[in-house]
């Protein structure tokens, strides 16, 4: 069905049905509950280019998504963009992915923003001085960064964990088990949340009289082959680590392997803690050892930035600036009493 048999069928005038759908505030409530509701019987979709000629507006959301030979899909990535894909959705919004090279994406976010076909984007990913924030307010667009960046003002809308607090509360959680020995399993340390969770871990030792050795913090991809390698490196130490810190769930199971394959008790020889992104493929509660976990949903952040997105470009101001979300921290049998 389009537009002219949608106002024939309920005698309106295209132009009423159409300011209806777009939600024009000279038509009536009773009208505009009539349009929508027919609108949904008949399976109408507003033809998205007329709508954008219509209200000035793509109905879009964009994000820059960095790829290049050497970069590997990452799947945390992925679940932040589901949670954004199904606001979307929710909304009749399109959801615009850039693909760019990682050491193009200022330019990549310009030309998404210039070339009209979307209405918002978010900035992930964040670094320390982020130039990208910057260059995000001079373009005139609804924004979010996903993150914080160290050496920047609070002055920009933001979704953010607070990625101190994290690593402080799991060495909290280690040290009233008794441990001394503690090594990290870091994200790469060229992005804001690594550089704060190893920050937390850093200060939270140092109140409790313990130095923590930078031979000990490992910052690696957040995959199943690097947390191997980097568990590895922890347990050819001559004084090995009892408990270990992960960034995420993907690098803690290529540490439990590492662990298993020294003929290791998990929980009892040695400890470990992960930060849990809520994967769905990757659940610390089903590892052979259920892992203790500081928890935050990834899906939840973009569903939370696409509604924020979507209530700026649609004119609901009544959402805050800055938001930062703290992590729950969840007990399981990966943790234990330091050994004798």
């Amino acid at each position: 069905m389009n537009l002219k048999q949608l106002s024939e069928m309920l005698g309106l005038s295209q132009t009423t049905v159409s300011r209806a759908l777009n939600g024009f505030p000279e038509v009536s409530e009773i009208t505009r509950r009539r349009v929508l509701e027919a609108a949904e019987k008949t399976g109408y979709r507003p033809n998205k280019a007329a709508q954008r000629l219509a209200t000035g507006r793509a109905r879009s959301l964009g994000l820059v998504m960095p790829t290049s030979p050497d970069h590997h899909f990452d799947v945390h990535f992925g679940e932040f963009v589901s949670g954004v894909g199904e606001i979307s959705l929710k909304h009749d919004f399109h959801f615009v992915i850039m693909p760019a090279d990682p050491r193009d994406e200022e330019k990549a976010i310009r030309r998404l923003a210039s070339s009209g076909s979307v209405d918002g984007f978010y900035v992930g990913y964040l670094r320390a001085n982020d130039p990208r924030i910057a260059m995000a307010r001079s373009l005139g667009l609804p924004f979010i960064a996903h993150g914080r960046s160290l050496g920047l003002p609070l002055d920009y809308p933001l979704l953010d964990i607070d990625n101190e607090a994290v690593f402080r509360d799991a060495v909290d959680h280690m040290l009233s088990l008794g441990h001394r020995r503690f090594g990290l399993i870091n994200g790469p340390e060229e992005y804001d949340f690594a550089l704060r969770r190893r920050k937390g871990a850093e200060d939270r030792l140092a109140k409790a009289g313990i130095m923590l050795d930078p031979a000990v913090c490992l910052a690696v991809p957040m995959t199943d082959s690097e947390g191997y390698q980097a568990m590895s490196a922890l347990l050819d130490r001559p004084e090995r680590p009892t408990a270990v810190l992960c960034s995420s769930t993907t690098q803690a199971l290529g540490a439990v392997r590492a662990i298993n394959a020294r003929g290791l008790k998990l929980g009892r020889d040695i400890s470990l803690t992960t930060h849990d992104d809520d994967l769905p493929l990757l659940k610390p509660e089903n590892f052979s050892i259920p892992l203790t976990t500081t928890r935050s949903s990834l899906r939840a952040a973009g569903i939370r930035i696409a509604e924020r997105l979507i209530g700026v470009i649609e004119g609901d101001r009544h959402y805050p600036d800055q938001e930062i979300w703290r992590a729950e921290l969840i007990v399981r049998a990966s943790t234990g009493p330091a050994p004798n």
